[in-house]
């Protein structure tokens, strides 16, 4: 049977387009079929899908290929991309990876989400980061009451609210408010944006609950409903937005063993001197705890803690 590898490449970045041709060109070199285009209903069998671009076009693949379990590795080509694995130095070792089979595979949750209108319509659909529910109207506030599992728990005004899985953790709820939660955490959040209210805190449920929030019939500004940014769905009045874990997981491709937090770190520039060590400048109470008498370099004379001659 013919191996068949789907390249989703950012077309608007030149050096995405110029990835593509490296990786094809690496992927036909082992004797593998490749395309660039991918219909569920009748393209050919695909075993993974190598993805160049930023985080966008990872969702976007995501979106392409939701519910088929065809792994995604990324290759970040745009700024931050938490979910992309390698960065484009990496590209070549990465179709070569693919075509001899030297991968893992990484189980992400999602959101099933569920819209219904005042008149009983329903739409539906599903995220992998988040769902947003956004004011529609930039001068008016969102009026809304926010339930788990059906129990009422809040109303309040806001921009809107925004509830992500664990890997949306680090983008529009993170920029929201929101902690950071690991991947391997099964649960969901829920971060309320400029909300008017005394508790609008961000909330983490299991993976068995369920958000609903409606936009209440008195609110003044409709909304809608975005999901990872890129599809939306109409809010007004009157409308209910149900969140739970979905039921199809994204299938991410690994090749590295890295932690979490080495990846957090390098994506966010995260300072890390002192951490299981001694700091690059003592500070007062650091000289005091190491021992060091002697000021650093950096460190006004004044600074230095001086004998009290009572202690004499």
């Amino acid at each position: 049977m013919t191996r068949r590898i789907l390249i989703v490449a950012n077309p608007y970045r030149p050096s995405s387009l110029e990835a593509r041709d490296e990786v094809a060109r690496v992927l036909a070199g082992a004797g593998i079929d490749t395309c660039t285009a991918y219909d569920q209903q009748v393209s050919a069998p695909i075993e993974a899908a190598i993805v160049l671009g930023g985080d966008g076009t990872m969702l976007h693949a995501a979106q392409l290929t939701h519910g088929t379990g065809i792994p995604l590795l990324g290759v970040n080509l745009g700024r931050v991309g938490f979910l992309a694995e390698l960065e484009r130095e990496d590209v070549a070792a990465a179709a070569q990876r693919l075509a001899s089979g030297d991968y893992t595979v990484e189980e992400r949750g999602t959101l099933a989400v569920t819209v219904t209108g005042p008149d009983g319509s329903v739409v539906e659909g599903w995220a992998l980061n988040e769902a947003t529910l956004q004011r529609s109207v930039g001068l008016r506030t969102l009026e809304v009451s926010l339930a788990v599992d059906g129990l009422p728990l809040s109303s309040f005004g806001c921009d809107g609210l925004v509830v992500s899985t664990a890997t949306g953790s680090t983008a529009h709820a993170f920029s929201g408010g929101g902690p950071v939660m690991w991947p391997d955490v099964d649960a969901m959040l829920c971060v309320p944006l400029a909300a008017h209210a005394l508790f609008a805190r961000p909330l983490v449920v299991g993976p068995d609950s369920s958000f609903q929030i409606e936009v209440v019939r008195s609110s003044e500004a409709g909304g809608q409903v975005v999901l990872d940014g890129s599809r939306s769905i109409e809010a007004v009045p009157g409308t209910v937005v149900e969140v739970r874990r979905g039921d199809h997981p994204v299938r991410l491709a690994r090749i590295s063993d890295a932690p979490f937090t080495e990846r957090l770190v390098k994506k966010f520039s995260l300072p890390t001197d002192g951490w299981r060590g001694e700091r690059a400048r003592l500070t007062p109470i650091g000289r005091e705890i190491h021992g060091s008498s002697q000021p650093s370099a950096s460190t006004p004379h004044s600074a230095v803690p001086q004998a009290d001659p009572r202690d004499g």
